[in-house]
């Protein structure tokens, strides 16, 4: 038995790795976000890819994920240093500096998507609550395939930049409120709603106090040890404990996680936590995304593929038409607001992180 499971483990092992050694320099040499390639290869070794063909071709137990449950607690640890990573990159002064652009425009780009994609699902027979979950998950656009092409500077990266660092901010509130309206288990729904408030307000305020004050003195020690085992082991606690007492409050992981790289952002030592980070995160984030693809029913999309198109359609067209008329208001040029909707409109990892989070709160069935 426990052979059997050692086997399983390390056939699943060799799955994962595998598909990183050949998407990420495959997909790379090719110019397309790994995201892409994760998806697609976590369609196939899934259950309803290859995995059906198993009992007919044995062989092919080798090249399939036979556990899918056995590796969701490393996906999740994926989307936590992907938070992370988030909050490192998005230091206050950078945030300051720019602060017309993300929380006017940024602000207003993803309010009226939420709310148009909102619509339009209640209009389609989708329940309130759930059309709003439903409306800001889709609104949310993806950093890892429009910030490669658009970069951070010219009048289309400087804007897609600042819509994109709105939506990573709002990632938190959109999360925290997502859980707080998960049904009450109690019957007093609006008495936990304001006990998850307060309490999370609270331990937000008591991370952000110890934080400011403890991290710098622990990275100063680590540096100077030189030893990188030990910086690395500094970076992995704090994630873990921030993640753990946002947790203990009935708030998401990824809230503490976010939290904590805002705080070392603010270190001198967030360029080394950065780097030594991105392995583990890019290793574990793809994770996650083959947990995607292998949750993809290729054979349900294909029996109602012509809604799900229109769907798809509708979406995109929704959210490059906001975006679009939104720039167009704030005087950007015709071509430059087409640009910059066309790659808003464009689907997100993050999308499936707030539908997790929905799915879980019962806000979304």
């Amino acid at each position: 038995m426990q052979l059997s499971l050692a086997n399983t483990t390390l056939s699943d092992a060799l799955v994962i790795l595998g598909a990183a050694g050949i998407v990420i320099p495959a997909f790379a040499r090719l110019r397309i976000s790994p995201v892409i390639g994760f998806i697609l290869v976590g369609i196939a070794v899934g259950h309803y890819g290859l995995g059906t063909l198993v009992s007919q071709y044995p062989w092919l137990y080798h090249v399939t994920i036979s556990d899918p449950h056995a590796i969701e607690p490393f996906a999740e640890f994926g989307i936590i240093l992907l938070l992370f990573s988030i909050g490192l990159e998005l230091s206050f002064r950078r945030l300051w500096a720019m602060r017309r652009q993300v929380f006017g425009i940024g602000a207003g780009e993803l309010v009226l998507g939420a709310l148009a994609l909102t619509g339009a699902l209640i209009l389609f027979g989708e329940a309130p609550l759930s059309a709003l979950g439903l409306g800001f998950a889709l609104t949310l656009s993806s950093t890892a395939l429009v910030l490669p092409i658009a970069g951070t500077t010219g009048r289309v990266g400087q804007n897609a930049f600042a819509m994109l660092l709105f939506e990573d901010l709002a990632l938190v509130p959109i999360i925290f409120i997502l859980g707080a309206l998960a049904p009450s288990v109690s019957g007093d729904a609006v008495g936990d709603l304001l006990t998850t408030l307060w309490q999370g307000v609270a331990m937000v305020a008591a991370l952000g106090l110890v934080g400011s004050f403890l991290l710098p003195r622990l990275f100063a020690q680590a540096a100077r040890a030189k030893n990188p085992e030990l910086f690395l082991a500094a970076s992995l606690l704090v994630v873990i404990a921030a993640a753990l007492a946002t947790t203990s409050v009935g708030l998401s992981p990824i809230v503490g996680a976010l939290l904590a790289g805002l705080l070392i952002s603010e270190t001198d030592y967030h360029g080394e936590v950065e780097a030594i980070i991105t392995p583990f995160k890019g290793l574990a984030l793809g994770i996650f995304l083959l947990t995607v693809g292998m949750s993809v029913n290729l054979a349900a999309i294909i029996a109602d593929w012509p809604r799900l198109l229109l769907a798809v359609i509708g979406v995109i067209a929704i959210k490059a038409t906001v975006t679009g008329l939104l720039l167009r208001l704030a005087r950007v040029r015709r071509g430059t607001a087409a640009e910059v909707g066309l790659l808003m409109a464009s689907p997100s990892e993050t999308t499936l992180i707030v539908l997790g989070t929905a799915v879980q709160a019962g806000v979304v069935a």
